[in-house]
């Protein structure tokens, strides 16, 4: 209890969830980070696709940034409205759910928690690529790299929404900050014509010729920059009151925060002519072209290397906050619903944690290798948002209704139509894997609840008859020792059953006579039964024991008693015998059958 006290400190009463909400300025670090953090590389992927058509058509990129930045423009506005008419926050999910009904609304919640998860490996990846940029020698390291960040995510998380936001704050604004100073000088030189020093552009080679095809998997491509721009609509209870003005508000900020750097970024990418390179990233040529190589080029990468690992952040506030949504309608684990001790969803944290690390590991920290699975699941999220909403005016009508659906039927069709451009372009390169997943988890969410509506049935008082007498029931208590804890665990289980069986598994016939003799003297009376085991195995016999004991008694209760000794100190414990632990392991899921365990507590020494 004092190590958990120390690393995540004291926990929060209920009646402090108040002070614990968020400025507008900690929440647009928290909840931005995400949309954020994807300028530093969403360009790159762009230009990825572009180069199979050789260097000439990275012009291009300029109009499909401008493409995106005006779907970021129509997804603001879509989602400032589900802010104010869903309050409570939810999103995606709640929304479907609400107006399109439960399938659309689990297929939202699916697609959400994959994109959540995607979001943490992703950054991470990213994250660690930007400072094996600057320092080639850590490119080996990257996977271990990576796991040592999301194990710092889960901590500081673990620690509570405010302590995560002046944590994550400041290097946030620092990131906004240093490629702000890259944009302003980078356009500058470029304007001026100053002459920028920028290692030569290698041959690249004209694999196909600029198809639409070619330049709608490059827009998909760069539709990463979205991702994340739905989380503020999720996490507006964490928000101070007013919870919807200030939500809208940071919503705003991020939007024009984030189409100004993307935009800025793209524009000089295309000024200095530099080509996608597999030892550096896009934004550390950039930068090192626009800063130098000096000591604000370096700055300018760790600030990358934060943003980026950081942006794993909004999943850590999204995931929980969703997963504890779906627990409430009975489709994930009940334990998924509750709040820590620092009031955050530490289950869903965990859980989080543990899947993009797995992903991490599986994917060797490869960023190219994730980003295919990456924004089909939030755009699929973003559709069946918009839509909803356009089913909650058409049903619910009210001031001003018809411009409201206009804007988010816009909404719909856009992220519709970016969704299914998604699907196709990139379905071969791993996007199949999250069609796959979708329906798995569906499949998932109704067997939780349907088991929870039969634990439900069979737990109802309903059409109960309660029998006028409690059932009988028998004691059994196993003796492998006779010495203080056993007759410790005799006298106490003597006061409160009638029927008393002992029983000593013979494994041994000159340990069986002593302890028979010790019995003897101890025992008041109760006669000792003895169980052959010529396997010399305590458990088998044991177990055919007990079932024979059950079934003399239909309906009443076996209560197997356990003497156990506890040391003081516990790793004193791996010094004795587990055989209580395996006993309980046995017959746990054994019907009408009860574990009663009597511990004696050794003192120090």
């Amino acid at each position: 209890m004092w190590f958990k006290r120390w690393l995540l400190g004291r926990p929060i009463a209920t009646a402090q969830a108040a002070h614990e909400r968020l400025t507008k300025t900690v929440a647009l670090a928290i909840f931005s980070s995400d949309a954020l953090s994807s300028v530093a590389y969403a360009t790159e992927e762009i230009l990825l696709v572009l180069v199979l058509a050789g260097t000439s058509a990275f012009h291009y990129s300029i109009g499909i940034s401008l493409a995106i930045v005006g779907l970021l423009a129509i997804l603001t506005a879509s989602y400032r409205q589900t802010i104010f008419v869903y309050p409570a926050g939810g999103g995606a999910y709640v929304v479907s759910k609400s107006n399109l009904g439960e399938l659309p609304g689990l297929v939202a919640g699916a697609s959400l928690l994959i994109d959540y998860i995607l979001t943490v490996a992703v950054s991470v990846a990213a994250g660690v690529a930007a400072i094996t940029s600057a320092v080639p020698e850590l490119h080996d390291h990257r996977v271990a790299l990576g796991l040592l960040a999301i194990a710092i995510m889960i901590w500081a998380n673990l620690r509570g929404v405010r302590e995560a936001g002046k944590l994550f704050a400041v290097p946030t604004y620092m990131f906004i900050g240093t490629l702000g100073l890259v944009l302003v000088m980078g356009l500058g030189k470029a304007l001026l014509g100053v002459k920028v020093d920028l290692p030569a552009v290698p041959a690249v080679p004209v694999v196909e010729g600029v198809t639409l095809f070619l330049l709608l998997r490059a827009f998909s491509s760069g539709c990463t920059a979205l991702t994340g721009v739905e989380a503020i609509s999720n996490g507006i209870p964490a928000f101070k009151e007013p919870a919807s003005q200030n939500a809208a508000a940071t919503m705003t900020w991020m939007a024009a925060i984030l189409g100004t750097l993307f935009l800025g970024l793209t524009a000089l990418a295309n000024f200095y002519g530099v080509v996608p390179r597999e030892d550096e990233t896009l934004i550390s040529q950039i930068s090192r072209a626009a800063l130098g190589g000096g000591l604000l080029y370096y700055f300018m990468q760790l600030a990358t290397m934060k943003i980026l690992i950081l942006a794993a952040n909004t999943s850590f506030n999204g995931f929980p906050r969703l997963a504890s949504m779906l627990a409430q309608d009975g489709f994930l684990p009940r334990q998924m619903r509750h709040l820590g001790d620092r009031l955050v969803f530490s289950n869903g944290i965990v859980l989080l944690g543990g899947f993009a690390a797995l992903l991490l590991v599986i994917f060797r920290g490869d960023t190219h290798a994730l980003i295919p699975l990456y924004a089909i699941g939030v755009f699929l999220s973003f559709t069946l948002s918009q839509a909803g909403m356009v089913q909650h005016w058409r049903d619910q009508k009210g001031s001003g209704w018809r411009k409201k659906l206009a804007i988010n039927l816009s909404g719909a069709i856009a992220t519709g139509v970016a969704t299914l451009v998604l699907a196709v372009t990139k379905f071969t390169h791993g996007a199949w894997v999250v069609v796959v997943l979708l329906p798995l988890f569906i499949v998932m969410f109704r067997r939780i609840r349907w088991h929870y509506k039969m634990v439900d049935w069979q737990l109802s008082l309903d059409m109960y008859e309660r029998p006028p007498t409690p059932p009988r029931s028998t004691f059994v208590m196993p003796i492998g020792e006779v010495n203080r804890a056993t007759v410790l665990a005799l006298d106490y289980v003597r006061q409160r059953g009638r029927e008393i069986r002992a029983v000593h598994v013979d494994v041994d016939a000159n340990e069986t006579a002593r302890i028979k003799e010790e019995w003897a003297k101890w025992g008041v009376g109760i006669p000792l039964e003895t169980l052959p085991s010529p396997y010399r195995s305590f458990l088998p016999p044991l177990l055919d024991y007990i079932e024979k004991v059950r079934e003399e008694t239909p309906g009443g209760w076996v209560t197997v008693v356990l003497p156990e000794v506890l040391p003081a100190r516990w790793w004193e414990t791996l010094l004795h015998n587990q055989r209580a632990l395996l006993i309980k392991a046995a017959v746990l899921f054994k019907f009408r059958v009860i574990i009663t365990d009597v511990p004696y507590h050794l003192g120090p020494y």
